[in-house]
């Protein structure tokens, strides 16, 4: 008789669209039922991403957590994986691996595996709550090299630590037919500029309208030039309020969020990754397989995905004069446009799949269950 499946939690902090929770779904959804019997525990509500777990018939528990001062999540947890009896806990942002590793020790669950997705300058008390509890995790995945890097500098084994990168479905990108963008306001013609992500600080999309502004006052693009902007966060008012101050009413786009952005990013000309600070941004890998000339800051993941003036441009994240250079300049030299956006989709095409992506991770919890066994042999 083969054996039966094995019991595996996953806890995420949320479940509302981002690059951390859409990834915990997609892995989650392309696991072998014969091999794991997966269970989602989200610390918040049940967010829109929940309803896609729930439809392809994952498991899943929202604790319903308020704050991160709901000491009362790391009891609800324990008590919620006591009753499922996982073997493994694979947790995922930074309030869901604290809470997770917490809970897990409580509930005795064997082996715990954390998901580090991102790395905040101004938030280096939480890498050190993260190293300071490190003794109740078995092993770290780290979404990029660049991640792991500062993990290490943090005193982290070299064992301690394997990067698995993000995948993207490269099909889904690359081949969906492209939007209308005439109702979102962008004239027939017009050049598109497209970014993606959540209105935070974080994606920098108050430096991308500052370096529109620059290319418009001072281009030598014949065709007018609009930005879009998808996604919805805190920043929206500021971000509203920096578009009326300057005049770009007409020319910049928030849309909000939407439901499918491959066909956005199919209709627009040129994207752009504005962010102060990633881990490896999912968006940048869904705007490369859909065949779309990137701008980057240089931030971590990114050199792990764009080699600059072959795959992409690269720009230093403090600047705003070389981010509009660099956009000027790949909305008026054509030729490297084509040539960069093509050598991108081959290179996302080739290296990263969630197929890989999936691979990666139960590499790292066969490891550890290798090395439980061998234990308790012992």
């Amino acid at each position: 008789m083969p054996d039966a499946p094995i019991r595996i939690a996953f806890c995420i902090t949320e479940l509302d669209p981002g690059g951390a929770e859409r990834a915990l779904v997609r892995i989650v959804k392309g696991l072998d039922r014969a091999r794991w019997t997966p269970h989602v525990y989200c610390l918040a509500e049940r967010g829109p991403l929940g309803e896609d777990l729930v439809a392809a018939g994952v498991s899943l528990t929202c604790l319903n957590v308020r704050s991160g001062r709901d000491v009362g999540g790391v009891g609800r947890l324990a008590k919620a994986m006591k009753d499922f009896h996982p073997v493994i806990l694979q947790t995922f942002m930074f309030h869901g691996n604290i809470v997770g590793r917490l809970a897990a020790w409580i509930a005795g669950v064997p082996i715990v595996v954390a998901g580090v997705r991102v790395i905040e300058p101004d938030m280096r008390w939480r890498m050190r709550l993260d190293r300071w509890s490190n003794r109740l995790v078995d092993h770290t995945v780290c979404v990029s090299s660049a991640v792991a890097d500062v993990y290490r500098e943090l005193g982290y084994r070299e064992d301690q630590l394997t990067v698995v990168p993000n995948g993207v479905d490269f099909d889904r990108f690359a081949n969906a037919e492209a939007a209308d963008l005439t109702r979102f306001g962008i004239p027939k013609g017009a050049r598109t500029i497209i970014s993606v992500g959540r209105l935070h600080p974080q994606k920098g999309f108050d430096k991308l309208i500052d370096a529109l502004l620059g290319i418009l006052m001072a281009s030598d693009v014949d065709e007018p030039v609009h930005l879009l902007i998808v996604g919805e966060g805190p920043q929206r008012q500021r971000l509203e309020s920096q578009i009326e101050r300057f005049g770009l009413d007409d020319y910049v786009h928030l849309i909000g969020r939407q439901p499918d952005t491959a066909p956005l990013l199919r209709a627009a000309d040129l994207f752009v990754l504005s962010s102060r600070w990633e881990g490896m941004p999912n968006v940048l890998l869904e705007a490369m397989a859909a065949g779309l000339p990137c701008v980057a800051t240089n931030v971590e993941g990114v050199a792990e995905l764009v080699t600059h003036e072959r795959t992409g441009l690269c720009v230093n994240p403090e600047s705003n004069g070389s981010l509009s250079g660099a956009i000027e300049r790949l909305l008026i030299e054509s030729t490297l446009a084509t040539k960069i956006a093509a050598a991108g989709q081959a290179r996302v095409r080739e290296a990263f799949s969630w197929e890989q992506t999936i691979i990666g991770f139960e590499a790292v919890w066969n490891k550890q269950l290798s090395t439980q066994k061998n234990a308790t042999v012992t």
